[in-house]
């Protein structure tokens, strides 16, 4: 596998290490295989690891099969797959409602993952799970196309760099215009499939309500939301917490419905390489 990255105007000044270690994640092992394999050049000249690299600079990287495992999965159908967003490095796509993500067992073959690696395997790419949409989601997903890229990605999620917006519709009227919702969520006691508030034991989790509009007929609001961390099943959880299940939602209770209304409808990052702003929006989303 081979990646030249051109470092973006605003880059600041640094050592070929710290840029490999602090900056692109790159794992111990893997840069003791690059240097000693002298594996790394800058515009073209093979470079060791106390050079320095500036904005404009080509910084290429070669690695061995031995550098990454290489995962394996069941090659799907791509034929369905709605593709918001496209590089060499990373994809979004549109996740459709009632597929999951990514398999659990070696068996499952219908998932997105198996999907995506229909469209990229024959390119010589993978697919690799950032981050995932429950099973009855929909809407934006990010996946990287490379074991490189992948830390990254995950780093920029946990440091909120890469902004999720949710439209819901939940059950009776939310009177807030905006509210934010901080409760910490734990697993289910006698339900493996379902997470609770958990006061004491529970891991962090924060969402943040806008309400976009009240429907009196159905008696259901519509809102936005957005994550400031990604717990299991957060959203549905924090909802039903205050009264208002998410419409859809067997699971918590929420009122009856064709599906989980509940979607993943833009999704904005700075590209971890560029620096190139990505806006997607999974439309036409529920209203």
């Amino acid at each position: 596998m081979d990646i030249t990255i051109q470092l973006p105007d605003d880059f600041q000044e640094t050592t070929i290490q710290e840029l490999l270690e602090k900056e692109w994640l790159v794992p111990r092992k893997v840069r003791h295989f690059l240097r000693t394999r002298k594996n790394v050049t800058v515009n073209g000249q093979p470079a060791q690891f106390h050079f320095s690299v500036k904005a404009g600079d080509n910084v290429s990287l070669h690695f061995d099969s031995e550098d990454y495992s290489v995962p394996t999965a069941y090659i799907g159908d791509p034929s369905s797959l709605t593709i918001l967003f496209e590089d060499e490095q990373l994809i979004v796509l549109d996740k459709p409602a009632g597929i999951k993500t990514h398999p659990n067992t070696p068996e499952e073959h219908d998932t997105l993952l198996n999907q995506l690696a229909g469209y990229l395997v024959p390119k010589g790419q993978f697919p690799y799970v950032v981050h995932r949409l429950d099973r009855e989601t929909s809407g934006c997903i990010v996946f990287a196309k490379n074991p490189f890229i992948l830390p990254i990605l995950g780093r920029m999620l946990e440091q909120k760099k890469i902004y999720r917006r949710y439209q819901a519709f939940v059950s009776g009227k939310i009177k807030q215009q905006s509210l934010t919702i901080n409760k910490r969520i734990g697993r289910h006691r006698h339900d493996r499939r379902k997470r609770v508030v958990d006061p004491k034991k529970g891991d962090l989790a924060v969402t943040h309500v806008e309400k976009a509009f009240y429907d009196p007929s159905k008696n259901q609001t519509a809102i936005f939301c957005i994550l400031d961390t990604g717990r299991t099943h957060q959203i549905r959880v924090h909802l039903s917490s205050e009264g208002h299940s998410i419409v859809g939602d067997s699971l918590y209770e929420g009122m009856a419905a064709k599906r989980l209304m509940l979607h993943a409808y833009e999704l904005h990052l700075l590209h971890p390489f560029t620096n190139e702003k990505i806006t997607v929006q999974a439309a036409p989303g529920l209203w």
